[in-house]
């Protein structure tokens, strides 16, 4: 039995690493409850087939529109979508015989549910209700007597997704947090035993073990940045909510050195951080020199179990002294004395080793609270008073608002995109004719659907391009399901909910695969309503080619926005970003006041998040141009790598407030100063602004602080690890700088002062 709970255990975890926060789950579960409920409610009331297709439709729609986080805002959503969907049924009944009507309305409709964006969540909830309940009226052929009965319907539709949301299903701001914060332990278990593998990788596991390594490193912080999205909603306070926030950063950044360590101690060279953000980097050597090592590599092997172990236990569970062993014996590499006997760089690992226990440490007291200190070391008790030393200095200073859109009129995004969205679904909708004039509004459908979460014209490029692809492998899967279904109408029923939670399951994965779940719905549907043949599921192909078609030309057309002008433009707030990160963290570390600085770096993973979303039509594999694929990915992998930086500069100045070993140094000032300038002077170019300056480069940030005389700090010191993450920071910067062709002078350039 112990065995069958280990392995569910282990089982269960990576099923929550894999979904943090359980959030496609429960969107799945919620969503198919809905629809349950709506169904048995509508069978009990022995309606037709239509107005449970109906139903089972508006149930869908009122579920997944509303993305609000707080659960009153939710129910305010849901209120007040059930008189949208009325109002837009009774218009699609009453226009249901007028065409030329109908389609003006539908038009004006899109408008305005796109147009309704800027006013949030709540305003794109209302628009998305109100186009897809007048969709449901389109594919059912709603009419004016059949009207009342499309009332309850919907009333029931409603009413059964609030039961499905709020008691059935619930979910609230502290629960999500919870499950994420469980998700980000359960990642972090997973790259520490990628670490592991890494220090027993041969030449040809090397490969291997660096994309599981890459991959990981990623997923850990992707979970960072999730419960960074919901600490606000999710906590009782500002001041728990930042030491949270502090606690999680310290864990990914500890992990994240950790991998650079191990992989400095298989090789004589120091490898590059860019090598755990750019597939197939270059790695310095792939033989493993540590095997030379001895009983320290052994050690270091256990102790990565160790490490492991700690993570993965759960609270529950820590009964006994094997835990506190383990702790007590990793938070001992902290003291240089406790170091064993290897090379500087193997030695540089077990510090990375302590680090990462203390983090894990400090993990654990926030997630699961105050833990048996009668075993401590005094190793053990000193990272506990540095915990408490910092908790004390946390403050949980109230989060800045977002800087607002200050653009007006056709340059306002949901301006722009409802004009391009209502003339691409007129041209769809005047093509649909000549395809089908029963099922015509499938190509306006898709041209909404591309339009949305798109900001560029290539990103609507490859998103018609999934949803082609997902829809034809749909048509050959709805084939096969209306085929097996036969007659059986809750045989068909039982399906089309498997299809549904394919879809919101699968759905921010891949919109290809969304699209073969939403396809092979359809087809059931179809059956549903006897209206299925082949040749309907044929057109539907053909409709949706013309639908992205559509979308493609207003894109191109109406009011563009290229993918270069967005990615410029998103590039040139991540050098912001980076620039005041970069540049607050140097200021506290030299001297300067304290700040929120972590704050700030969470700012600059967002902002890069939004380059990265805005780069994948470069970098797509159907993009012709190669050369402009590798340089965006290039060039992410370089912000990446100055991001890990920045965020790992920020957590170590915020020691300074409380630390006994973090001191600021007033020469660092001239270092933050090069480096700011630097990422000026790009941010500059890609702005399009006219400067002669080049981007400085030469003396290491090293041979800066010699210059005034003080001795060059020794390996293993906080001071070093600062002037080591600065100095790769000024290299990504060098970097980024010459991939952007931006003039970089040499050693016998310009020297800031």
């Amino acid at each position: 039995m112990a065995a069958i709970r280990r392995t569910a255990t282990r089982t269960w975890n990576r099923f929550a690493a894999s979904d943090p926060g359980l959030l496609r789950l429960m969107a799945g579960l919620r969503t198919v409850g809905a629809i349950v409920l709506t169904l048995i409610s509508l069978a009990l009331l022995h309606t037709g087939v239509t107005l449970m297709v109906a139903g089972a439709m508006a149930a869908m729609v009122a579920t997944f529109a509303i993305r609000e986080k707080e659960v009153r805002g939710q129910a305010i959503t849901l209120a007040l979508g059930l008189p949208v969907a009325l109002a837009a049924v009774t218009l699609g009944a009453l226009l249901h015989s007028r065409i030329i009507a109908g389609d003006l309305f539908f038009l004006a409709l899109i408008f305005g549910a796109v147009y309704a964006r800027r006013f949030g969540d709540r305003g794109m909830a209302l628009g998305l209700i109100g186009f897809q309940v007048y969709f449901v009226s389109l594919f059912v052929q709603a009419t004016v007597p059949a009207l009342p009965q499309l009332f309850l319907t919907l009333s029931l539709a409603f009413a059964c997704s609030a039961v499905a949301r709020f008691a059935i299903v619930p979910d609230t701001p502290e629960r999500t947090l919870g499950r994420l914060r469980e998700a980000f332990r359960a990642r972090l278990a997973q790259l520490v035993a990628t670490h592991r593998e890494l220090v027993d990788a041969g030449p040809k596991q090397l490969d291997g073990v660096l994309d599981d390594l890459r991959r990981h490193t990623s997923r850990l912080h992707e979970a960072a940045l999730m419960i960074q999205g919901r600490l606000e909603e999710g906590t009782r306070d500002a001041a728990t909510a930042g030491l949270l926030q502090r606690r999680v950063a310290d864990a990914e950044i500890a992990a994240e050195r950790l991998g650079m360590m191990l992989l400095n101690a298989r090789s004589a060279e120091r490898t590059d951080t860019l090598t755990l953000h750019l597939p197939h980097a270059p790695v310095p050597a792939t033989v493993n020199r540590m095997h030379v090592e001895g009983d320290a590599v052994a050690t270091l092997r256990r102790d990565l179990e160790a490490l492991h172990l700690m993570v993965a236990r759960q609270a529950p569970g820590d009964r006994g002294t094997a835990l506190a062993h383990v702790r007590n014996r990793l938070l001992g590499y902290r003291d240089e004395d406790s170091l064993p006997r290897a090379s500087p760089a193997v030695q540089d690992a077990f510090r990375g080793l302590g680090e990462a226990a203390r983090a894990v440490l400090g993990l654990r007291l926030a997630l699961d609270g105050p833990q048996d200190e009668s075993d401590d070391t005094s190793a053990t008790t000193r990272s506990r008073e540095e915990f408490d030393a910092e908790d004390l200095a946390i403050v949980g200073a109230e989060q800045e608002d977002e800087d607002e859109d200050d653009r007006t009129g056709l340059q306002r995004p949901t301006t722009r995109a409802a004009f391009q969205v209502a003339v691409g679904s007129a041209l769809a909708i005047v093509g649909g004719e000549f395809l089908s004039s029963q099922r015509w509004y499938w190509a306006v459908l898709t041209c909404w659907v591309v339009f949305l979460n798109t900001a560029s014209t290539g990103e609507i490029l490859v998103k018609g391009y999934r949803r082609l692809l997902g829809t034809a492998l749909g048509v050959v899967a709805g084939v096969g399901l209306a085929g097996l279904v036969g007659n059986h109408t809750w045989t068909a029923f039982a399906l089309v909910l498997l299809c549904v939670f394919g879809m919101f399951f699968t759905a921010p994965l891949s919109y290809a695969l969304m699209s073969f779940f939403v396809t092979a719905m359809l087809g059931l549907l179809y059956t549903l309503l006897n209206t299925y043949s082949l040749a309907t599921l044929v057109l539907r192909i053909e409709e949706t080619a013309l639908g992205a078609a559509c979308g493609i030309i207003a894109a191109v057309l109406v009011l563009p926005v290229h993918t270069d002008r967005r990615t410029d433009e998103h590039l040139g707030t991540v050098l912001t970003r980076l620039r005041e990160s970069v540049s607050a963290a140097v200021a506290q570390l030299s001297g300067g006041p304290a700040a929120d600085l972590l704050s700030g770096a969470r700012d600059l993973d967002t902002a890069l998040n939004d380059l990265r979303d805005s780069t994948q039509p470069l970098t797509h594999p159907i993009t012709p141009l190669r050369g402009r694929r590798q340089t965006a990915r290039y060039l992410v992998a370089l912000l990446e790598t100055c991001a890990y930086h920045a965020r790992s500069l920020a957590a170590t100045a915020e020691l300074l407030p409380a630390s006994r070993t973090v001191t600021p140094d007033p020469r660092l000032e001239r270092v933050g100063r090069r480096i700011a300038r630097n990422i000026d002077l790009i941010a500059a170019r890609v702005a399009d602004e006219h400067t002669e300056d080049e981007v400085e480069s030469g003396a290491s940030i090293a041979s800066l602080l010699e210059a005034d005389g003080a001795p060059a700090p020794t390996s293993g010191t906080v001071t070093f690890r600062v002037l080591r993450h600065l100095q790769r920071l000024d290299e990504g910067v060098v970097g980024i700088a010459r991939a952007l062709e931006v003039p970089v002078a040499g050693r016998g350039g310009r020297r800031s002062g």
